[in-house]
């Protein structure tokens, strides 16, 4: 039975990151206030339109058509009221002013109609934007907000981060989040800091090390002194680049929201003169308001509006489906820009777990390396650090019995050591080697070993046997699976090939680029570094996307003309700044969303040629000729619904599958 002689403190309990179930749609649904109204003034125009049918009374569906009217109407009017306020006439009041004008030359049916569409296709695209709001929200890690501080005569109390001063002395327990930027004074640890620099590993602390806020410790226990307060942590100032680049981000539009301003108020004036100039000529006053009411319906933007959103909507549930949460119908609309792409390395590119990609025995004290990894893994078995999942891992899947071990010591920092089979295991840094005399056997071959591991970008594990050095392990990033296809389907689809952008040290990402096919590598970055190579690649005006997964990747999201955001292990910030999420952490969505993003500009184009030809075709009848109101109305609708059907055929689950990449 293994006896630890420094036993590790009883670890917190792991924060439960997974994402709690969502509430069903259907109560997610009518939590909506627009979803709601449009409910009630459908059933209200379904309940006129029969008491119309079955030849009711006209005052009962004339009330039940203007109660539709108020339920479904009220909304847009305030908005486009609010709108007017501010010089501004918006498309929502259009649609209403042309429902009254329906109503007030006895079209109640119609106008109760456009109200109907109208509400409706707020209410999907409010219900769309909801639920991708909520996903995000439920991926979300809870950042710390709580500290322990240690007080001058050596008690605990608990303060809110927020309020801790420099100078003040914390403790960090084994599995906490570090709550501030702090210097370590006492005790050892590993702390994974990977969301702040991008280093795949954990890293080594002791006395004299920093430790940044919100990263988070290992197995040992860190008392620590903080030297910034909250306002000038390293999570502080990268909050700082978020909002500096978001600001300078320019705020975009649909294509549609550019010019309906501009067509609202052509149709308001030309209304106004097909009613004006005919009755100062002398017209007949009920003749001359029927043409120009006609000719409001029959040119107002309703199908022009509804040929943009479908598609949009529709790809954004469709993509949802597949795991990969678009923020909004802007962002839909701007993938289809995508011609470069940047990638993150650690988390994003790669796993962000380590995996022994080599071992090299030195010497003849061990005969295999199946039976150095089965001593190594023995040793590792107690240890709670990722380096020893990465090497037991690697034994299991070698199909190793792993053998019992006694004699267990865990140094947070420095390594393990244990009897393994009679032998004197010890598995560390490459520091062990600086422990031994200089006349130790293969000395200078594993220091040969670990210069060559860490001239590849790989992190070098000793491992000595009764006190000699027996070989080294080569631990590396487990790039993800799909990386390499994605890279390429990427390069097919937007004409460049991906660059790297990456925290991480040049011989690191020199090799994974070489892996994944990417040439232009840019490594050893900060926060603030990776903003200004953004901005360097937008200089020529190149829609950049990038893909992130850290808090170190925050403000470039930011900066980037979309920032898309790995969603299982990314941190809140990128999660929050990203305007996409890859759900599921599969890079092989990414090229399919710009492809189904692509497809859907398509259908975008071709529904506003179709609402264009209606509504020149019915503006031409009806100024040149004359248009009867039904018919209009008949043929305005018409063109709506044929667009909205258009668009939603994103929905099918085979637009997907033709978005894929080789399909």
């Amino acid at each position: 039975m293994a006896v630890t002689t420094n036993p590790t403190p009883t670890s917190a309990p792991a924060a439960d990151t997974r994402a709690p179930a969502p509430r069903r749609w259907n109560a997610r649904l009518w939590a909506l206030a627009e979803v709601r109204w449009a409910a009630l003034a459908t059933v209200l125009f379904a309940l006129g339109g029969v008491a119309q049918l079955v030849g009711a009374p006209r005052p009962v569906w004339w009330a039940l058509y203007l109660a539709c009217y108020a339920a479904g109407g009220w909304e847009p009017a305030l908005a486009g009221l609010r709108a007017l306020r501010d010089r501004a006439l918006d498309v929502d009041l259009l649609m209403i002013v042309a429902a009254i004008g329906a109503a007030a030359i006895g079209q109640v049916f119609d106008g109760a109609l456009l109200i109907v569409i109208f509400a409706t296709s707020g209410a999907l695209e409010a219900f769309a934007t909801a639920r991708t709001a909520d996903s995000v929200r439920a991926l979300l890690d809870l950042a710390p907000e709580q500290a322990t501080r240690i007080l001058t005569d050596g008690q605990e109390e608990t303060v809110n981060a927020a309020d801790l001063q420099v100078g003040d002395v914390i403790w960090v327990r084994p599995g906490e989040r570090v709550s501030a930027d702090a210097v370590v004074v006492d005790g050892a640890s590993e702390v994974d800091q990977a969301t702040i620099t991008g280093e795949p590993l954990p890293v080594a602390k002791h006395p004299g090390d920093e430790v940044f806020a919100g990263t988070l410790n290992g197995t040992g226990a860190l008392t620590a002194r903080v030297h910034r307060p909250a306002g000038e942590s390293v999570i502080a100032r990268i909050v700082a680049l978020v909002e500096e680049a978001s600001a300078t981000k320019a705020r975009t539009q649909l294509f549609i929201e550019k010019v309906e301003q501009r067509y609202s108020i052509g149709v308001v004036a030309a209304t106004l003169a097909l009613f004006v100039i005919p009755l100062a000529l002398g017209a007949a006053l009920r003749p001359t308001l029927l043409r120009a009411m006609t000719f409001m319906i029959v040119a107002s933007p309703c199908a022009v509006v509804l040929a943009t959103m479908p598609p949009l909507l529709s790809a954004i549930a469709l993509a949802g489906r597949h795991g990969v949460l678009v923020k909004s119908a802007v962002v839909m609309e701007q993938l289809a820009d995508t011609t470069l792409v940047a990638f993150d390395k650690t988390g994003t590119l790669t796993e962000g777990t380590p995996r022994v990609a080599e071992i090299r025995r030195v010497g003849h004290r061990i005969a295999t390396d199946d039976e150095l990894l089965r001593l190594v893994a023995g040793a590792e078995h107690p240890s709670e650090h990722p380096l020893a999942a990465a090497v037991l891992a690697a034994a299991r899947q070698r199909d190793l019995d792993i053998p019992m071990v006694h004699d267990f010591v865990s140094a947070p920092g420095r390594g393990v050591s244990a009897t393994v089979d009679g032998h004197r295991i010890q598995v560390g840094s490459p520091a062990l080697l600086d422990e031994m005399p200089a006349g130790t056997p293969t000395l200078s071959e594993t220091r040969a070993a670990v210069d060559t591991a860490q001239a590849a970008g790989r992190t070098a594990v000793v491992i000595a046997v009764d006190g000699t050095p027996a070989g080294v392990l080569a631990l590396a990033d487990r790039m993800r699976p799909a990386a390499a296809t994605a890279v390429a389907d990427l390069t097919r689809l937007t004409g460049a090939s991906p660059v790297l952008l990456t925290g991480d040290n040049h011989g690191a990402a020199a090799q994974l680029g070489a892996d994944v096919g990417i040439t232009d590598v840019r490594a050893g970055l900060l926060p603030a570094d990776k903003v200004a190579h953004v901005r360097e690649l937008q200089g020529d005006g190149q829609p950049v996307l990038l893909v992130g997964d850290g808090v170190n990747d925050a403000p470039a999201l930011a900066a980037a003309h979309l920032g898309v955001a790995m969603g299982r292990h990314g941190s809140d910030l990128a999660l929050q700044t990203a305007d996409a999420v890859l759900v599921r952490d599969d890079l092989s969505a990414l090229p399919a969303v710009i492809a189904l993003s692509r497809r859907a500009r398509r259908l975008v184009i071709a529904n506003l040629a179709i609402a264009a030809a209606f509504i020149t075709v019915l503006v031409a009848w009806d100024l040149l000729g004359h248009l009867p109101l039904p018919l209009g109305v008949a043929g305005h609708e018409g063109s709506t619904v044929i667009v909205g059907l258009n668009g939603l055929r994103l929905l099918h689950s085979r637009a997907w599958r033709r978005a894929e990449p080789g399909r």
